[in-house]
C-alpha cells in the first residue's frame, strides 16, 4: 500500500508543479504588462529592476508578448562609461501615455 500512495502523490506533485509555475507566469506577465503601461517604454533591465523577476525570465516573457503583439520590442546597443550594453527596448503595442499636464501647444 505505501507504494501506490507514494506513486500517487509524485503524480499529483508533478500535476501541481506546473500550474504553480504558470500561475507564477501569469502574475509576472501581467506585472511586466503594467510596467510597460506605467512607464511608457522602458529596457529590459529596468523592467526586471523595477519587477524583481530575474532578467532571463523577464526576456522569456516578453518574447512571448512580442509573439502575441500586444508588445513591441527592438534591440539595442549602448555604451556606457565604455562598456557595451545590449538590452531590449519595449512598450505596450497600441499604448499612448496620457499627455503631461500643465500647457497644451498652441495648433
Amino acid at each position: 500500500m505505501a507504494d501506490y500512495s507514494d506513486s500517487v502523490r509524485s503524480r499529483q506533485t508533478r500535476i501541481a508543479q506546473p500550474l504553480v509555475n504558470l500561475w507564477f507566469f501569469d502574475v509576472a506577465i501581467m506585472e511586466v504588462l503594467e510596467c510597460l503601461k506605467k512607464y511608457g517604454q522602458r529596457l529590459d533591465l529596468e523592467i526586471a529592476q523595477e519587477t524583481g523577476v530575474p532578467i532571463a525570465a523577464v526576456r522569456n516573457q516578453l518574447a512571448g508578448l512580442v509573439v502575441t503583439g500586444e508588445v513591441i520590442m527592438c534591440k539595442l546597443t549602448r555604451f556606457e562609461h565604455g562598456k557595451r550594453i545590449e538590452a531590449w527596448q519595449c512598450r505596450a503595442s497600441g499604448y499612448f501615455p496620457p499627455m503631461v499636464p500643465g500647457r497644451k501647444a498652441k495648433s
